[in-house]
């Protein structure tokens, strides 16, 4: 999710998004840990759209 996308988000939305990330995170992450994932990248990505949806919750707050 880019930057410009999460400024458009309101509170609520940026909530349910933030959940949603965490929850696929976890779950890529233990398939990664049970046999290697084809695009180990994606789990990078999803770290840093956690940090960004986090960065503007506390910043909308």
């Amino acid at each position: 999710m880019k930057k410009a996308d999460i400024k458009n988000l309101s509170v609520e939305d940026i909530k349910v998004q933030l959940a949603d990330a965490k929850a696929n995170y976890s779950k890529l992450k233990l398939a990664h840990r049970i046999s290697p994932v084809e695009n180990p990248i994606q789990i990078r990505d999803l770290r840093k759209t956690i940090a960004r949806l986090n960065t503007e919750l506390t910043n909308k707050q």
